[in-house]
């Protein structure tokens, strides 16, 4: 809701499976992505899309609960640009790291 306020377009998809597709159709500037996803977790749905090169350039912001420091880095590693613990951040705090990320 904060996205679309602030002007964000945005696409929307809840069943995992359907994620990596939906960015080939949509073409993204950045994917907000959560971990805990029916069918498909956020971590094969990642290492998908850097396994892919038509979409291993897409920039993949992690916003999960799923907090621990293991968590965090696994995200990294697998190629998120950032990951954001979804409890620390209100939906302002969400749509200012999501612009930084957009002017870099």
């Amino acid at each position: 809701t904060k996205l679309k306020e602030v002007g964000y377009e945005l696409e929307v998809v809840s069943d995992g499976s359907e994620v990596v597709e939906a960015i080939k159709t949509y073409k993204p500037d950045l994917v907000l992505l959560d971990i805990v996803l029916p069918h498909m977790d956020g971590w094969e749905i990642l290492k998908s899309l850097k396994e892919d090169a038509a979409t291993a350039n897409v920039k993949v912001l992690v916003l999960s609960n799923l907090g621990q420091k293991e968590e965090i880095e696994k995200g990294l590693k697998l190629g998120a640009v950032q990951y954001l613990i979804k409890a620390q951040y209100t939906p302002s705090q969400v749509v200012q790291e999501i612009e930084k990320l957009l002017s870099s």
